[in-house]
């Protein structure tokens, strides 16, 4: 049994590949990455001490645009988990029909043991030390460990590096530094409408029973607009533990606790459980909205949801999917659910350079109309393949990255 993320990416770039007979020379390509950084950020701490970090980026493949979008400052980043996190991004990229690279990074640090001062210096460092940056090269956007605010921080010290503005450089800043409106809650609400999709697809019940691991960005946003549509969130995670309650969670007053609290635990009325118990609980839809490989060879065979909407990265490994495709259980995969946050980041992209900002329904029907588009588009390659939605949403990605490398004259 394998968790190494790079190889799950792997697997499903071959197997995708294979079905649609893909130019040989273009998986090559897409086998690794075009350019890896990594380097080290010195930083005094405010008691003086000088520490070391581990940073990281990589270009994974560039044949539609320039590379972009998230960094996570998070304690167990190696490279192998930011080259899956690149080759995701590339493949996401095209399936929501981005022209652009993939681009992921970070630095490993756990950032609740920084200062806030510490913080800031060790995200404007991570810009000065990145070689390569700029609305026309790589614009790197936020992930797990980064936010609006990390992202403020960056643009500013690349503005004051270039010596002139460049909003269309960082993705995911607050709209008071030229960002766009839903950029943090844009990961979520795609996740709701490819849900929304799915559900009336497979004849699921408008009233569908939910379980939610994983309570940051994406999880939030997409359990709230989840009870304001008529589910029953039933169950949620987030990184310590898990609750459940079968008729269904007050998903806006659980923001209010955890906001109180800082976690879900402790929710009146509702049931404790572990997350690996949470991923076993009976329900129509699972959400799998934190990190990569909790749905593995060794829980697979006990999923009990019969959906299972791919909100993080990489939740599945190849193994379980080979167990939960036997038992019948549909996926919906990572690289199409939750692109939400990669079309809006290029319509953040689009903004700063033009210098035309959209209110936010705006911002939200573009999205709703470009990710229902790649679902479809999606649905209608698994159809014609007969094959398996991941494999239809790769199928329509390494199609597009293929021409373009042709066209280019690379293949």
């Amino acid at each position: 049994m394998s968790n190494n993320p790079f190889e799950t990416s792997q697997a499903a770039l071959h197997t995708a590949a294979k079905i649609a007979g893909i130019n040989p020379d273009a998986v090559r390509y897409l086998e690794q990455p075009k350019r890896i950084f990594q380097f080290t950020i010195p930083m005094k701490m405010d008691n003086g001490e000088l520490k070391f970090f581990e940073a990281y980026r990589v270009h994974y493949n560039d044949a539609l645009g320039q590379v972009k979008n998230g960094l996570r400052f998070v304690p167990d980043l190696d490279l192998d988990i930011v080259k899956a996190l690149g080759l995701w991004m590339t493949v996401k990229h095209a399936v929501a029909g981005i022209p652009a690279g993939g681009g992921k990074g970070g630095v490993k640090v756990d950032p609740k043991t920084l200062s806030e001062g510490e913080y800031e210096r060790l995200c404007r460092a991570y810009i000065r030390k990145l070689p390569m940056k700029g609305a026309w090269v790589d614009v790197p956007g936020a992930d797990i460990g980064t936010s609006g605010k990390t992202m403020a921080w960056m643009l500013d010290e690349l503005e004051e590096i270039k010596q002139y503005h460049q909003p269309a450089a960082i993705n995911d800043k607050p709209v008071a530094t030229n960002g766009t409106q839903l950029s943090m809650e844009a990961t979520g609400t795609g996740v709701f409408f490819v849900t929304r999709e799915a559900v009336k697809d497979l004849g699921i019940a408008s009233d569908a029973k939910i379980v939610v691991q994983g309570f940051g960005n994406v999880g939030r946003t997409a359990a709230l607009l989840y009870r304001e549509a008529g589910f029953k969130v039933v169950g949620v995670g987030d990184i310590k533990n898990a609750i459940y309650n079968e008729d269904g969670i007050d998903i806006p007053a659980l923001v209010e606790h955890v906001a109180k609290t800082g976690y879900v635990e402790g929710f009146p009325g509702t049931k404790s459980l572990s997350n690996a118990e949470l991923l076993e609980l009976p329900c129509d839809i699972l959400v799998p909205a934190a990190v990569q490989s909790v749905l593995n060879e060794g829980n697979a065979d006990k999923i009990q949801a019969k959906l299972i909407m791919e909100a993080a990265n990489g939740p599945t490994t190849p193994e379980a999917e080979e167990i939960l495709a036997k038992r019948g259980i549909a996926i919906v995969p990572d690289v199409l659910t939750n692109c939400g946050s990669a079309i809006v980041c290029s319509f953040e992209r689009t903004q700063g350079l033009t210098d035309d900002y959209w209110d936010v329904d705006k911002v939200r029907n573009k999205l709703e109309e470009r990710i229902v588009s790649a679902y479809r588009a999606t649905k209608a390659s698994a159809e014609k393949y007969d094959t398996s939605m991941r494999n239809g949403a790769w199928i329509n990605a390494l199609k597009k990255i293929a021409d373009s490398m042709t066209a280019r004259g690379w293949i």
